[in-house]
């Protein structure tokens, strides 16, 4: 059997509740599924992807509705993602609560992967999923994406949209059901594209979120370090660091005593497990800073002086001197690249 990940309970909850809804008895489809009804009293607990996606296969067909995915949406919450949700809700922009999605996902669940690309000045989300039925993927993603937008909506206090939607797979055959992503998403939309994805302007990115509170985010990022500890232990030691440095930079730039302490090892046992993978605690710091600051020029506000600090550069100096070494180019040209394009 493929690995398809899991999901969290609210997640799988989001789906039940739509469900419910459509007056579904989901009691037959839960126990094919082999999920114990009693563990989705338990939000903490999690249910791996192939029993989501047989839920789901028992669950589509019988509700009649082909914008079951879409319709779902209606029920995302900050609950939904967990203590990804209340980060979000936390972070200073809609752009640095996207940013979030990738690097937390895996508390709500793995059975899809975020990525973002910044193609011709427009921000692209994409997600990929990893169930391999169809049926269950087209919704799962049409899911994913409309609760991206009303969430999105929701933390930002207005009623903002994409400006523009891609979906891999194929537009509904009757024509007519296009309304019903149109009310969701209002915005263009595209099927049959190599990926899908919401894709977002600098515009978008750039709305200040109405609860921003950088205290109680600093405090949430902690919780969420200790529960992606736990789930990322059998990763690649590599994979661990990356992600411990990512969420640990936010405050200052971590030693690499204190991520070997974190990972309950010495340094040198660090050092040297890391180096059996292939990997050096300086690159995997380097590529970090590279991703973080490209980000940072193209997507925020944040002035070059500040993005250098924000990686753990206390001279612009050193920073422009790196970023140039890095890419070919100073930070400046970079974000003036990247301006251009969205002209």
């Amino acid at each position: 059997m493929r690995d398809s990940g899991y999901a969290s309970v609210p997640a799988v909850q989001q789906y039940l509740k739509m469900a419910e809804t459509l007056g579904i008895n989901c009691d037959s489809p839960l126990h094919k599924a082999g999920i114990n009804a009693e563990l989705l009293t338990q939000p903490n607990k999690r249910v791996p992807g192939y029993q989501l996606e047989a839920l789901l296969a028992e669950i589509i067909p019988q509700s009649g509705d082909r914008c079951f995915g879409v319709h779902t949406s209606q029920f995302v919450q900050p609950a939904s993602y967990g203590v990804l949700g209340y980060i979000a809700m936390n972070c200073g922009t809609v752009g640095e609560a996207l940013s979030m999605v990738p690097v937390y996902e895996k508390i709500v669940g793995d059975m899809g992967v975020t990525s973002i690309h910044v193609e011709g000045g427009l921000t692209h989300v994409r997600w990929h999923c990893n169930f391999d039925n169809a049926l269950v993927r087209r919704h799962v993603i049409e899911n994913v994406l409309g609760s991206w937008t009303r969430y999105t909506r929701w933390i930002s206090g207005e009623d903002r949209s994409p400006v523009g939607v891609c979906f891999e797979h194929e537009a509904p055959s009757n024509i007519s059901l296009v309304k019903e992503y149109d009310e969701v998403f209002q915005a263009p939309i595209k099927f049959n594209q190599p990926y899908s994805a919401i894709i977002i302007d600098r515009e978008m990115l750039n709305h200040p979120l109405m609860q921003a509170d950088p205290q109680l985010l600093d405090t949430l990022q902690e919780h969420a370090t200790l529960i992606l500890k736990e789930v990322d232990k059998d990763q690649p030691l590599s994979y661990q660091v990356k992600n411990l440095l990512r969420l640990m930079m936010r405050q200052e730039l971590p030693r690499k005593e204190v991520i070997a302490e974190k990972l309950g090892m010495t340094s040198r046992t660090l050092q040297r497990k890391l180096n059996d993978e292939g990997k050096g605690y300086q690159e995997l710091l380097n590529d970090l800073r590279l991703e973080l600051a490209q980000h940072y020029l193209v997507n925020t506000p944040l002035s070059i002086d500040e993005i250098g600090l924000r990686i753990g550069f206390v001279e612009a100096r050193s920073f422009h001197r790196s970023f140039k070494q890095w890419t070919g180019t100073t930070p400046g040209a970079y974000r003036e690249q990247s301006s251009a394009s969205d002209d």
